[in-house]
């Protein structure tokens, strides 16, 4: 057997190995990405009599969005799930890396990524494209099932524990629940008046046509995880 031969049998190797690890987590994260579609209609659907008995129209619904997203929209807000197609690895300085959980087995720090995002639900009624949204969660899960949530207080403070949490469907009703939580908890906040104060003609024209002016939870603010944090619990 020549050098090439054996050169070619080692990149094969490596290459089926690695492919097929990928392969694996993204089916399993589809998988419970399909969880996270049915949990969440379940969660719509057995609470929207309820809402409808409210004095005011709320809005309280599902939509699926495709086989990678899906929204929830509740009053003001939507929250909107969305699985990564690729499959990620943490940084190696990433606390995760350090466990023995991650030390005995490599691989295990292989992971599909499910994103969660925050738009205020106006921005898509006005179609108001420069408008803000936020990441405020994403859940990574290995091929053992093991997940890790990392996110805003509610939702990324009680799903850390990777080497002995395996996800299931009430941590998946847990999660969407803390979610829904944060964001309702999470308030549109006034921007600093002189940011606002000067606006020039082709702004506010351009405002009153496609009511485009930019419009996020946070705008004017320095949104910074330990700022904002340290600010909400003073």
């Amino acid at each position: 057997m020549n050098q090439n031969s054996v050169n070619s049998s080692e990149l094969l190797r490596a290459f089926i190995k690695k492919a097929s690890l990928k392969q694996e987590i993204y089916q399993k994260t589809f998988n419970v990405f399909s969880q996270f579609k049915t949990q969440a209609e379940r969660l719509i659907t057995a609470n929207s009599e309820i809402v409808n008995k409210s004095r005011y129209h709320l809005l309280f619904e599902y939509k699926e969005r495709g086989d990678f997203q899906f929204e929830l929209k509740f009053g003001s807000d939507i929250l909107i799930f969305m699985m990564h197609t690729n499959v990620f690895e943490f940084p190696r300085d990433h606390e995760v890396m350090k466990t023995d959980y991650i030390r005995q087995d490599k691989l295990r720090s292989y992971c599909g990524n499910i994103m969660i995002f925050n738009f205020l639900a106006d921005s898509f009624k006005y179609n108001r494209l420069n408008d803000i949204g936020y990441l405020i969660g994403r859940v990574f899960l290995n091929r053992e099932q093991h997940y890790f949530v990392e996110g805003k207080k509610e939702v990324g403070m009680l799903y850390n524990n990777f080497p002995y949490s395996v996800i299931n469907q009430r941590t998946i009703r847990s999660i969407i629940y803390s979610s829904i939580m944060y964001t309702i908890n999470f308030d549109l906040l006034t921007p600093p008046f002189d940011n606002q104060k000067e606006v020039t003609l082709q702004e506010m024209q351009t405002q009153l046509d496609t009511m485009s002016l930019r419009t996020g939870k946070r705008i004017g603010f320095r949104f910074q995880a330990d700022e904002l944090e340290s600010n909400e619990t003073q």
